[in-house]
């Protein structure tokens, strides 16, 4: 987010981890970002890694560990839930741990994804449905189960 034209992450760079995530999706992950290839400069991350197995994330370890040996030069994140930082992933990549805090204002933030989240010809699709022509929206409640 340097740049107000910089684009927002591919699908290959992201890989948002559950507990059913596998250990197939989470090898081919890292296949994609520690396998040296002309892609140019990616950065990839995995979202929530300590939600994975604890079968998953020994697999992933070893994987990871195997796959850095042939490339040095890689950019990944990985990013855990605080409350959960005794998991496996997070214990394991912890000396490279970094608190983050974001270094740009909320308003600056949700200007950058406005603009790339805007449906630019609006025509009878879904983005008509959210505010302001956005092509995503979050829809919460503070009740359960009322038609969401």
């Amino acid at each position: 987010m340097n740049s107000p034209n910089q684009p927002l992450p591919t699908f290959d760079e992201v890989l948002l981890c559950t507990p059913q995530t596998t250990a197939e999706q989470v090898g081919l992950f890292l296949r994609r970002c520690l396998i040296p290839c002309s892609r140019g400069e990616k950065i990839y991350t995995m979202l929530y890694a300590d939600e994975l197995s604890y079968d998953v994330s020994c697999r992933a370890e070893e994987l990871f560990r195997h796959l850095q040996r042939y490339n040095s030069i890689y950019r990944l994140i990985i990013l855990c839930n605080c409350e959960r930082e005794h998991s496996y992933i997070p214990s394991v990549f912890s000396q490279y741990k970094v608190h983050m805090i974001p270094q740009r204002p909320l308003a600056e933030i949700q200007q950058y994804l406005q603009d790339h989240y805007r449906v630019v010809q609006p025509s009878s699709s879904a983005a008509s449905v959210f505010k302001d022509n956005m092509c995503v929206g979050i829809v919460s409640s503070k009740r359960a189960g009322v038609g969401k």
